[in-house]
């Protein structure tokens, strides 16, 4: 697997507790009916994040083939890995905090036929720490809903349509977070070499 970042050991970093608005906005990022695999950290916030997704889902109509969990540090993530990608789902859906979703998404890259565009997530998992913890790439595709309801994509040209109101975040050569607001945490790309 690819090296973290310099300064990336060190405290765990857990998801914050969902919210309302962004369930809302992940339901709705996925066509209905959808098969999908859920995936969470094992904090207390990612795994309540993703027990609430799957009720919504299910009720929705909606099938869930499978809910796997990883913890924040592993030697590699590639039996979680494999799990997740198993079933051949729709769609992927991720509640995790940045430094744990960061090793599992190197490791689908790595090892699996994961496809970051098929992949919703919660904030956290399109967090700056995440993408930069990620390394360039790895996130590219992924949309996720921001706690109050707006949603962003990370790299890729998305719905091209403008990168919202405050234009597109500086590219860098490996990278760019979009967002279709001005919200810093989902806007905010790491600087490449």
């Amino acid at each position: 697997m690819p090296p973290e970042p310099p300064g990336a050991r060190g405290a765990a970093t857990p998801a914050e507790p969902h919210t309302a608005a962004e369930l809302d906005v992940l339901t709705g990022l996925l066509p209905r009916g959808a098969s999908v695999v859920i995936g969470h950290g094992r904090d207390g916030a990612s795994t309540a994040a993703a027990r609430a997704f799957a009720a919504r889902w299910q009720a929705d109509g909606g099938t869930v083939l499978d809910v796997v969990d990883w913890p924040e540090e592993a030697a590699s993530w590639l039996r979680q890995a494999r799990r997740f990608t198993a079933p051949a789902p729709d769609a992927w859906v991720v509640a995790a905090g940045p430094r744990g979703w960061a090793g599992m998404s190197r490791r689908l890259r790595q090892s699996t036929s994961w496809d970051p565009a098929r992949t919703v997530g919660f904030a956290s998992t399109g967090s700056p720490l995440a993408v930069a913890l990620a390394g360039p790439g790895t996130l590219d595709g992924l949309r996720g809903a921001t706690a109050d309801g707006r949603t962003w994509q990370i790299g890729g040209d998305g719905d091209g349509d403008g990168d919202g109101p405050t234009g597109p975040p500086p590219p860098t050569a490996t990278h760019r977070a979009r967002t279709n607001s001005s919200n810093p945490t989902a806007s905010t790309s790491p600087t490449g070499p």
